[in-house]
């Protein structure tokens, strides 16, 4: 047996383990071959990837580390007995080898390899695989199984007295579009309930759950959640402690790198969540530009009636708003900016952007029409009417208490460079993907106060050396790296 030791490294979601190369109780040549170990004791079990260690203060040659995932997963108090065996392949993995083969794989095929991708009995070589063969084909059916695979190999919420639960989810690549932000309290305010849970950035500037967390607490155990809905009718919350549909986490940390993105993984991941998160009405926003997920409003309806399909067969009700992604939404991309375009929203200042606003009013109507009480047609009225009212401003400031105070005050980046425009002319377009790329070498999400304030939009008229935008950070490196990105392509055309 071994001593088991916590070790504080992050590895993200990766459970990696750490055997000294002298380890007193095993060989380690018999599991460097595999890559990976199995770690057991009083039934419980973690597959881990394998690292070797050669520093004793460290691991020790009686110790095994696990990082702090892995950790946390095994569930065992530091300075358990356990002990090491080598890991089995997992059985589904030979449908895996039948998908890459051009095997169609039924629900319960999915289901088998969900399950054991949950219980990280994968490798990232081995999921890759996965995500590879379904990317070069799969079937509506497939695309409903993995979904419903997906579903229940979670937690899922229940909300029966509530009756219509609604939720709204944009499917990104428009930096700065930070509807949901204004959309939950304007749905709160007028009663429906909207739980809002969100994932935390991955490639972008932002995700909703990093910008709610420079206003409130979004690390919300599910009870907690629960009683905020309740309460206050909605709420902003990271979904990573409710463990709604944990198997998409774990796809999207090697899809991101590969740059896997098809429609078919892309439907299953959204309603996956949003099933288990007890939706029973949801809205898709669709947004279609050129530098946008989606490029054409030909893939937009194709992409629609996907979500549709599966979102009948789910029993969800759901309903497709394909809007404009030709640049981004508001004026920040980044944290601290954007939730400074939310608030100024909310609080009817006049400086504040109409096109989030705009944006935002016509997603919320569309919700507030699932309500029966609200005539078709008029929920854009009645949405605009709790914003210019105060009564969303109200709800956001009732979930901000109810959260809490966020872990750590954010404020905007103090190194500042203008980027100015290389002529005299019109703003003809903004390259979304560019500019995400520069706020994220700025220190954008990890650093909140790092990102782009925008000046200029398309249809601006701009002169030569006035500026295009604002690049705000806080450390020396990121400031340098997003300068010398923008000097080489700004991702603003002046024409």
């Amino acid at each position: 047996m071994l001593t088991l030791r916590h070790l504080a490294i992050d590895t993200v979601r990766e459970n990696v383990a750490f055997l000294n190369r002298h380890c007193a109780r095993y060989h380690v040549e018999d599991f460097l071959g595999l890559g990976r170990v199995e770690v057991r004791n009083d039934g419980r079990s973690l597959l881990a990837v394998l690292n070797i260690v050669d520093d004793p203060a460290i691991v020790g040659p009686d110790e095994i580390g696990l990082s702090d995932p892995a950790f946390r997963q095994l569930g065992l108090a530091e300075g358990s007995a356990v002990h090491l065996v080598p890991p089995t392949p997992p059985e589904s993995f030979e449908l895996v080898r039948a998908k890459v083969g051009g095997a169609a794989l039924t629900d319960a095929q999915l289901a088998a390899i969900i399950r054991d991708v949950t219980d990280q009995r994968y490798s990232k070589i081995e999921i890759a695989a996965f995500l590879i063969a379904c990317a070069s084909f799969m079937t509506t059916a497939e695309v409903l199984g993995l979904t419903r695979a997906m579903i229940a190999a979670g937690t899922r919420l229940h909300w029966q007295d509530l009756g219509t639960v609604a939720d709204k989810h944009c499917i990104g690549g428009i930096p700065g579009n930070r509807t949901s932000m204004i959309v939950v309290p304007i749905v709160a305010a007028h009663g429906l309930p909207i739980p809002k849970t969100s994932s935390r950035a991955i490639t972008s500037p932002a995700g909703t759950a990093d910008t709610m967390e420079v206003l409130a607490n979004v690390d919300v155990p599910m009870e907690r959640m629960q009683t905020l809905v309740r309460e206050a009718k909605g709420c902003l919350v990271w979904g990573g402690h409710v463990r709604l549909s944990p198997a998409d986490d774990i796809l999207i940390s090697v899809e991101r790198p590969l740059a896997i993105d098809t429609r078919e993984q892309l439907v299953a991941s959204i309603l996956s969540k949003k099933v288990a998160a007890g939706s029973t009405h949801l809205l898709i926003d669709i947004p279609v530009g050129p530098s946008a997920k989606i490029r054409t409003a030909g893939e937009a309806v194709r992409l629609r009636k996907l979500f549709e399909h599966v979102g009948d067969s789910l029993g969800l009700t759901l309903e497709v708003a394909i809007t404009d992604g030709s640049q981004p939404v508001g004026r920040g991309i980044g944290p601290v900016l954007e939730a400074r375009d939310v608030m100024a929203v909310l609080r009817n200042d006049p400086a504040g952007p109409a096109d989030l606003k705009e944006r935002a009013l016509l997603l919320a109507g569309r919700i507030l029409e699932f309500d029966p009480v609200v005539r078709g047609g008029s929920g854009n009225r009645r949405a605009r009417d709790l914003l210019e009212s105060g009564a969303a401003l109200a709800a956001m400031e009732r979930i901000i208490a109810l959260q809490g105070p966020p872990p750590a005050v954010a404020t905007l980046g103090s190194l500042v460079a203008e980027v100015a425009s290389p002529a005299d002319g019109v703003v003809s377009a903004l390259d979304c993907y560019r500019l995400a790329r520069i706020a994220r070498l700025a220190g954008a999400p990890t650093d909140k106060g790092a990102g782009i304030d925008l000046l200029r939009k398309v249809g601006d008229p701009v002169r030569r050396g006035e500026p295009l935008y604002r690049i705000h950070a806080s450390t020396n490196a990121d400031f340098t790296f997003a300068q010398a990105f923008a000097a080489d392509d700004s991702g603003v055309a002046v024409a």
